[in-house]
């Protein structure tokens, strides 16, 4: 009885190989998708050196990594065997889509030969190369020319130097090859490294989704988990009050951080500016010190570039301009041409130097450090500016829903922007193509100043006919932050319309709103109800706990 059963056991395996086999055998020809995927993985292995196991893949999958001309042509380019290479050429011209393809290819396959004779020394052969095989081509007669005077190098460290090149071996010759796959339709050779390009694309694509992502982009997959989708919290966002900065006795009219992100400065109708500094460790503010005399209080402030002067600006019925030096605390002068002047806005050029001022009563000046300011510019009542990175646009809104730009050098001006508002504010982005705009009963539009078009309107935001500062902020600027008459704080993310914060705590109309350039987690807003409030992450709690901290932060999400 054993023995037959062990002989049916025998034969009862063979059933099971022979029905393995038979399914392999039927097993559903691979989709286009799945050949591809595993031509990826392919791929993949092969560069970490696995390449027995990519070719049991291979051999079991029934797919092919890449076509056997250009495995051929491959293993001729990294072992520096160019005539054999340029011969694979001929075999690969069948399978590609652009017969100029060819050229290209071996232009640059005769430019790494020429090189690596050069840097052999073998001159008179690198001549040839030169003479007898690129010039014919009569491809790129400039890069050409400069070959050439590679001929001059006295030795190797300066030709790899002159030509930018790693010099003769794997590296430079595999960033040759990943240039000539660029030739080579993928069926017949994998773009490089295309898995990784995916995976990173997408976790890109993950980070633009992600609602609250405010931390640099890294583009290093080893940084990121690939199992699990990118999210950020809301609890890392700056929409919870760190500190209630109190010292100002009356209405607290504008804020601005120092473009080093190391200092605040706030305004007040109580007639002072305060400078407040950063703690580098804890974002905390402390006072540093206390500007006073301006009158009319302060409604409009602005740093210098390098963050060594700050000019402070009243209300219309205020016809003087306060530079002060920050870091002595002492007022470096007092502008004031005429006391029927209005200037309540100013601006900077991007040198230092120089600023440009004005007002609603048609006041609109050029001034140097030293208070000597240049003839009018007539008939521009101005309401807010801004001056470009150009050095010599300053883009000034008006009485007539307007900004246009104004060349002080040249006497030019052009229409930019036209709304059908008036607007009450505006600012641009670091990079000089988007303005931010508060619009009168309208609330916060985004601009293209290059192509001159309305990109968005942000919703949720009061905005009557008080004067609201709005800000771009975070990481690349991905954020847009605006007070409002309701006495909340709101939060876009650029791309999109509906806040994904508004954040309460306020008593009366918040002002102004300034995001600090250098720490993308801390903002600040100044209201009428006489304190600034900074913003910052959840500080680390328990979860239990953190729940409770959602009461100053309303969730958008839905």
């Amino acid at each position: 009885m054993q023995a037959n059963g062990a002989g049916q056991g025998q034969e009862s395996s063979d059933t099971d190989s022979g029905n393995i086999v038979g399914s392999l055998k039927k097993k559903k020809r691979l989709s286009q998708a799945e050949e591809d995927v595993i031509r990826l993985i392919g791929q993949h292995l092969n560069g970490l050196g696995l390449n027995q196991t990519v070719d049991l893949l291979m051999q079991e999958s029934g797919c092919r990594l890449e076509h056997p001309s250009a495995t051929k042509f491959r293993n001729h380019v990294m072992e520096g065997e160019w005539d054999k290479a340029e011969n694979d050429l001929n075999e690969l011209r069948a399978l590609m889509h652009s017969p100029n393809a060819i050229v290209r290819m071996k232009f640059l396959l005769l430019q790494q030969k020429y090189l690596e004779y050069l840097e052999d020394g073998k001159v008179l052969e690198a001549l040839q190369v030169l003479r007898g095989e690129l010039t014919p081509l009569k491809y790129n007669t400039d890069r050409i020319h400069v070959l050439s005077g590679y001929l001059m190098c006295s030795h190797a460290e300066d030709l790899r130097a002159k030509a930018e090149w790693e010099g003769k071996g794997t590296a430079s010759r595999c960033r040759l090859l990943d240039k000539l796959q660029t030739y080579l339709p993928p069926s017949v050779m994998l773009p490089p490294r295309r898995l990784h390009t995916l995976l990173r694309q997408a976790v890109e694509l993950q980070r633009d989704r992600c609602l609250y992502h405010n931390t640099k982009l890294d583009n290093n997959l080893d940084s990121v988990s690939l199992l699990l989708d990118h999210v950020c919290s809301r609890k890392q966002f700056p929409c919870y009050t760190q500190q209630i900065l109190t010292e100002h006795c009356n209405e607290v009219w504008f804020c601005k951080f120092s473009n080093d992100g190391t200092k605040l400065a706030t305004g007040s109708k109580d007639t002072t500016v305060i400078i407040w500094q950063v703690d580098p460790e804890n974002h905390q503010l402390k006072l540093l010190r206390t500007l006073e005399g301006h009158a009319y209080g302060v409604s409009y402030l602005a740093w210098s570039p390098d963050d060594t002067y700050l000019i402070a600006c009243g209300p219309d019925d205020c016809s003087e301009l306060w530079l002060w030096n920050v870091q002595t605390g002492e007022l470096r002068t007092k502008m004031c041409r005429s006391h029927e002047d209005s200037l309540t806005s100013v601006a900077w050029y991007p040198d230092g130097k120089r600023f440009v001022t004005g007002g609603q009563r048609g006041q609109f000046y050029q001034c140097d450090l030293d208070g000597k300011m240049s003839d009018p510019w007539e008939g521009v009542r101005v309401q807010c500016l801004w001056c470009l990175s150009d050095g010599g646009t300053v883009l000034a809104s008006d009485t007539h829903q307007r900004i246009r730009g104004y060349n002080f050098e040249d006497l030019t001006d052009r229409n930019i922007v036209q709304e059908d508002h008036p607007i009450m504010s505006f600012t641009v982005s670091k990079n000089g193509r988007l303005a931010l705009l508060n619009v009168a009963t309208q609330g916060v539009h985004l601009w293209d100043l290059q192509d001159r078009v309305l990109v968005r309107k942000y919703q949720g935001v009061t905005q009557g006919f008080y004067t609201i500062h709005s800000c771009f902020g975070g990481h690349n600027e991905d954020f847009i932050a605006s007070g409002s008459e309701d006495h909340k704080v709101y939060i876009w993310h650029r791309r999109g319309e509906l806040p994904i914060a508004e954040l309460t705590g306020h008593t009366r109309t918040v002002n102004c709103v300034s995001w600090n350039p250098a720490i993308p987690g801390l903002m600040a807003s100044a209201s009428d109800d006489g304190t600034v409030r900074v913003w910052g992450p959840a500080p680390l709690v328990d979860s239990q706990d953190a729940d409770g901290l959602n009461e100053s932060c309303s969730n958008m999400d839905s």
